[in-house]
């Protein structure tokens, strides 16, 4: 990447600014926001919408949509965002060579893509199961037929929408390219609003949410409540990025190794197992260990239908300030028969190249 087209704190400033407006929570400033909206129609060379309609969720929003296109309302994204974007990437493109833009992109957008693109995925999942619900096994042929037109429906109807907020990963790169022609007032919507919807003469804005809980990767995670939820009561609850029952994380605290092995959901009974402490339940389960050694003690959880759950136990040979020494659980493959093979495995070398110099 050339100095010359982009300065060398312009990526790491850019991805920051566009990380929080990615992550932002709370009501949008309305005005500015209906500014910024007007202001793309504009750019695209369309007619202001005569109309914009405001929601507190995405759900509420493509409600809407769906009785728009049933009314036959036609969608402009594709005037609106997506050929704004591909002339601005041609541009950068362009300018820095593909060498420079693949560089550019993996110092912001790539640095914002699987957060958000996880999030957003999330989002359109949890609209498409409340909106259309797929049909069960038992049903018959007309209701699966219905079911799948249904579904099919919300689809197009998620993809009329510009994803605001979540289009973070893509600002970020025009951003610190210094890209702004067609795109300043979608970035202005961005910095204010989460999804809206584009058509010919109604636009709809959908609030951003007012939590996001997450874990130290950047998953959703929340274990007394909803990790994402709007202002309608629209929610999504998850543990360490996997989705859950809302009820299910209320029944955490009293677990018991027999709940435990009784949950069908081997997803869930994972969950189960990382909140209820894989150390305690070894003790309170009886478990006999498989191995031991210099390094540690391999144990092995066997869960029905579900791979079993095998960890190495290792003690830090450096005391705490206390004197005490802290014992780690190691989570290791299924596959592993030495707890030396264990530690070896997690520093990515075979068991007969492990040979610290001393273990800690």
């Amino acid at each position: 990447m050339t100095t010359d087209t982009l300065q060398p704190t312009a990526p790491a400033g850019a991805t920051a600014r566009w990380r929080a407006a990615a992550a932002a929570t709370g009501p949008a400033d309305r005005a500015a926001a209906e500014r910024a909206v007007r202001a793309a129609y504009r750019a695209a060379g369309l007619p202001e919408p005569a109309e914009v309609r405001w929601f507190d969720s995405p759900l509420a929003a493509v409600r809407a949509a769906l009785a728009l296109r049933a009314e036959g309302a036609v969608g402009v994204r594709e005037a609106v965002r997506t050929r704004p974007w591909e002339r601005a990437r041609a541009r950068v493109h362009a300018r820095l060579g593909a060498h420079g833009w693949a560089e550019l992109w993996s110092l912001t957008g790539g640095e914002l893509w699987t957060q958000t693109q996880a999030l957003a995925g999330r989002i359109r999942g949890a609209v498409l199961d409340e909106l259309a619900p797929e049909a069960g096994p038992d049903d018959d042929t007309e209701v699966r037929d219905r079911a799948r037109a249904a579904r099919a429906a919300v689809r197009l109807a998620l993809l009329d929408a510009v994803l605001g907020q979540h289009d973070a990963p893509w600002l970020a790169a025009f951003d610190a390219a210094d890209e702004s022609e067609g795109l300043a007032p979608l970035a202005d919507a961005a910095r204010q609003t989460g999804w809206w919807w584009p058509y010919e003469r109604v636009a709809l804005i959908a609030e951003r949410p007012v939590e996001l809980h997450r874990d130290e990767a950047g998953r959703l995670d929340r274990a007394d409540g909803p990790a994402l939820a709007w202002a309608d009561g629209t929610a999504l609850h998850a543990w360490r990025g996997m989705p859950v029952p809302a009820d299910f994380l209320g029944g955490l605290g009293g677990l018991t190794p027999e709940r435990i092995r009784a949950e069908e959901n081997a997803e869930l009974r994972r969950v189960m197992l990382e909140h209820y402490g894989y150390d305690r339940y070894l003790a309170e389960s009886g478990a006999e260990p498989l191995h031991r050694d210099g390094t540690g003690v391999l144990w092995r959880i066997v869960l029905p239908d579900d791979e079993p759950v095998v960890m190495v136990e290792v003690v830090n040979s450096t005391a705490e300030p206390d004197g005490t020494f802290r014992t780690y659980w190691l989570r290791v493959p299924p596959s592993t028969r030495t707890a030396r093979a264990g530690v070896a495995w997690t520093f990515g070398v075979a068991e007969e190249e492990y040979r610290p110099e001393r273990e800690t």
